[in-house]
């Protein structure tokens, strides 16, 4: 290669954050690879220059950055079928959940994807299994949610799911959604507890459940035209770069789910978790979400995503 290939990849988080990290892993490995054939430079968290999280996306897709990450649920309104991998309580374990995005299910949302947006996809980091936190009152069962004022990420399905929970659904970007949960303007936020300690909720929320209510992943996007006008060769290394990239960032989203739950705790945060019982009445409570899903996609969907 005469000129050097250049990537410059984005993210919405400090340079420690595991997606940040296992973005860090993918360029490592390509610049041990090519040296000074490739020209790798990271913005790590494009908020800080007055964008919002979201805004990555079509930043990728416009080609002002050349690969980013993003939660698929930002993707949603552009890929409905995106709204089935939002579901709560659809996978009962991490390893469930991994082999489900690593496997057909993922495939083919990564397929609907492409079709409709002028990406690459490269695979999923993990953004891991969500957790309610708040400011009034420990979440033991449905009723201790009833009219709590929560913040979402963007999503209909997110939306719809706290709506049938009882609460009070506040969808929000990231930096819009930390301003009403530092001020008080929502009672609760729902996220890993690792992203509950990186955006300083865990500082104004002494309240923390455990309710595992929903599995979500960040998908990483390359630009399609900087990825398709690059060498084969270097596309299959970008492709095992990737592969690496994801399950170092695995690995490290399970060490800082242990570390936060301590900082949460050196806080002075106390945990919940629900009874079988409790996640019974959670799960009959969104079962009208499934009867939508079913409706629309009828079982392929489910094994696609459950192998079954």
């Amino acid at each position: 290669m005469s000129d050097p290939i250049q990537i410059v990849m984005g993210g919405y988080g400090p340079a420690s954050t595991t997606c940040s990290r296992g973005m860090k892993a993918i360029g490592d490995r390509l610049a041990a690879r090519f040296g000074r054939d490739v020209d790798i430079k990271y913005v790590w968290n494009v908020m800080d220059f007055g964008y919002k999280g979201g805004d990555l996306l079509w930043m990728t897709e416009r080609g002002i950055l050349t690969l980013c990450y993003q939660s698929t649920s930002y993707l949603a309104d552009r890929v409905p079928e995106l709204d089935f991998a939002d579901l709560p309580f659809l996978f009962s374990t991490l390893e469930e959940a991994r082999a489900a995005m690593d496997g057909a299910f993922g495939d083919y949302l990564s397929r609907r994807i492409e079709a409709r947006i002028g990406y690459r996809l490269l695979g999923y980091f993990e953004n891991g299994y969500r957790h309610i936190s708040n400011r009034l009152r420990p979440i033991r069962t449905l009723a201790d949610l009833k009219g709590m004022r929560v913040r979402l990420m963007p999503g209909r399905v997110h939306h719809r799911s706290f709506e049938l929970l009882g609460a009070v659904p506040f969808s929000l970007d990231l930096k819009p959604g930390l301003e009403a949960v530092m001020s008080g303007t929502v009672d609760a936020q729902e996220n890993p507890l690792a992203n509950t300690v990186d955006y300083g909720a865990h500082r104004v929320h002494r309240y923390h459940a455990l309710t595992g209510h929903c599995y979500l992943s960040r998908g990483i996007y390359v630009n399609r035209a900087a990825y398709d006008a690059w060498p084969e060769e270097f596309r299959r290394a970008v492709s095992d770069a990737a592969r690496e990239g994801i399950v170092a960032q695995r690995k490290l989203a399970e060490e800082e789910e242990r570390i936060a739950r301590r900082a949460i705790e050196d806080a002075g945060g106390e945990f919940t978790e629900l009874t079988p019982e409790a996640r019974a009445e959670f799960v009959r409570a969104v079962q009208p979400l499934y009867d939508e899903v079913r409706a629309r996609y009828g079982e392929e969907m489910f094994a696609l995503a459950l192998g079954r």
